[in-house]
């Protein structure tokens, strides 16, 4: 499956704003009021005549809608640690303007600052921050309507497919996240001893807005054919476990765990075993 990356480079956008001056950073400011859904909008709208009237996540940008009669030159983004991280020019008639926050930003209060000349003339801030959470696992054999042949190819077998899982996530936070590591650990029959790459399928990382979820796909063979000695296989009678699925967030670094239990039975051979997974 083809998913669109999007990246950003804070790096550059530093070493870009590094050299512009912080002249209007300071002013008499006014505050806005967050609401529940991790939108930040004006204390007097004013039916939308104020200044700042929502500064809002939407997928990988922030943006910030400006009033109908608001004068404004530029508005100002500034950073958890009380760095400009990007400014925009606002043309007359604009309003509104967006920056690309990606998934390489640092999580925190975000400060939006509306200027006028030399004048801070609204304010506003925003705390970004995505959430994680492993919801579901699945295999092929149990979820056939799943995108398995536009994941893995139609020229692949069902015994690779077989082999492979997904895994869904969800990200209950108002900041975009971006998995980069899929692992899976205790009774499975394939046990990776040494993990390649970052465990999904066709990819190093996939993106997860706010406040929405995705499936991620394995690349690791984890419930293929047992290797050796090692991993729990199938058994004609029963064989139960526990099995650890883990992922880990790009932008907080953290690693997010949930285990479930499982059963094999049905078969001495993985190929025609009826697996079923069931959540703590």
């Amino acid at each position: 499956m083809k998913r669109d990356q999007l990246h950003f480079n804070r790096r550059t956008v530093l070493q870009t704003a590094a050299g512009l001056s912080l002249a209007g950073l300071a002013g008499c400011l006014t505050g806005g009021d967050e609401t529940g859904d991790g939108t930040t909008t004006a204390n007097d709208d004013s039916g939308g005549q104020g200044v700042l009237n929502r500064v809002a996540v939407e997928g990988t940008s922030l943006v910030v809608e400006l009033g109908s009669v608001s004068e404004v030159d530029q508005v100002n983004l500034i950073q958890p640690n009380g760095e400009l991280f990007g400014r925009r020019e606002v043309a007359a008639g604009v309003r509104q303007v967006s920056f690309e926050i990606g998934t390489a930003y640092d999580p925190g209060e975000y400060r939006v600052l509306a200027v006028q000349g030399e004048d801070t003339v609204d304010e506003t801030s925003l705390d970004i921050r995505p959430e994680l959470e492993i919801v579901d696992v699945g295999l092929f054999r149990n979820n056939p309507d799943k995108p398995w042949d536009e994941v893995y190819g139609e020229s692949e077998t069902d015994r690779t497919k077989n082999s492979e899982a997904y895994v869904e996530v969800r990200n209950t936070g108002n900041g975009p996240d971006a998995v980069v590591e899929l692992r899976f650990s205790g009774d499975i029959p394939h046990l990776a001893e040494h993990y390649e790459g970052s465990g999904l399928h066709g990819t190093d990382q996939v993106v997860v807005p706010p406040e929405d979820r995705t499936d991620l796909f394995s690349s690791t063979f984890s419930f293929g054919p047992k290797l050796g000695d090692e991993g729990m296989g199938c058994s004609t009678d029963e064989n139960q476990g526990e099995f650890t699925v883990s992922i880990e967030s790009m932008v907080t670094g953290r690693d997010i765990t949930k285990t479930f239990g499982v059963t094999y039975s049905g078969s001495e051979e993985m190929l025609d075993c009826d697996i079923e997974i069931s959540a703590p």
